[in-house]
């Protein structure tokens, strides 16, 4: 008898804890945000992040908000001898928390660590070249954004698209991007969204765009978007993303119906912020 109620107390703290655990989380969250912003931080903001300064006022205390969050949950690991230093950490919250400014109340749950290379880095990658055959080879990698728990970036790349903000290319946005896109566990281009009615209007433009996409790419077409975002339906929402942050007024431009659903999807409007 007395085992069987010290399993039903068991269980039920278990229970309580499971319930209690995202009330604790968001208050802890809740707390993070409303600390004092540090001027430091704010002045190695304004000089990484080229579009800081054009948000609005809400939008900035949103910001930082969320990067006070974001450098508390998330781990930094700096790979082949690089330190990684305030201004990293702060740089890459600032530009991936961008993503976070639809207030959808996730940070990257699936991501515990960010491993960051002084520059380019190579992978092994195994291809299938033949019913039989398969071919390895060494790859050099910018970024990469994992399934599970991991995200890896170049700094070297980090920096240079802070320095070419507005030529569509964003190794940040990019990743984190697709960490939207895996919250799932898949990664389809889909990321989760606001309501069951959203998806059908989603499948429908984003796989016109796609479509598009692939096709000017064949023909050599010039496109906003980079001609990687043809690879697949995941690279596509990666590359539309990173073109909506830094190349508004052209997305909005040729391509409405794709701004229309990320404007939607982000909550933002970047074409204001210009």
């Amino acid at each position: 008898m007395i085992q069987t109620i010290v399993v039903f107390i068991i269980i039920g703290l278990i229970i309580a804890g499971i319930v209690a655990n995202p009330i604790l989380v968001k208050r802890r969250r809740d707390r993070l945000k409303h600390r004092p912003f540090p001027p430091l931080w704010n002045s190695i903001i304004e000089n990484n992040l080229p579009i800081y300064l054009c948000l609005s006022p809400d939008e900035i205390r949103r910001l930082q908000g969320h990067i006070q969050v974001f450098l508390a949950e998330k781990q930094f690991i700096g790979c082949r001898g690089l330190q990684v230093t305030e201004e990293m950490k702060l740089t890459l919250a600032a530009v991936a928390c961008l993503l976070l400014l639809n207030e959808r109340g996730q940070y990257f749950p699936r991501l515990r660590s960010i491993l960051i290379y002084p520059k380019a880095y190579f992978v092994e990658e195994t291809t299938a070249i033949g019913k039989y055959v398969v071919e390895e080879r060494r790859v050099a990698r910018l970024g990469e954004s994992w399934t599970n728990d991991q995200l890896v970036l170049s700094w070297e790349q980090v920096k240079h698209d802070i320095d070419n903000w507005s030529d569509g290319s964003n190794v940040v946005l990019h990743e984190f991007a697709h960490q939207l896109d895996q919250e799932d566990g898949k990664a389809e281009g889909v990321p989760i969204l606001q309501s069951n009615s959203d998806y059908t209007i989603w499948a429908k433009v984003m796989t016109e765009e796609y479509q598009q996409l692939c096709n000017d790419v064949l023909q050599g077409a010039k496109t906003v978007m980079d001609s990687y975002g043809a690879t697949n339906p995941a690279e596509f929402f990666a590359v539309a993303t990173e073109t909506f942050f830094e190349k508004p007024h052209q997305l909005l431009s040729k391509h409405p119906a794709l701004y229309e659903q990320l404007q939607r999807y982000y909550q933002l409007d970047p074409v204001q912020w210009v």
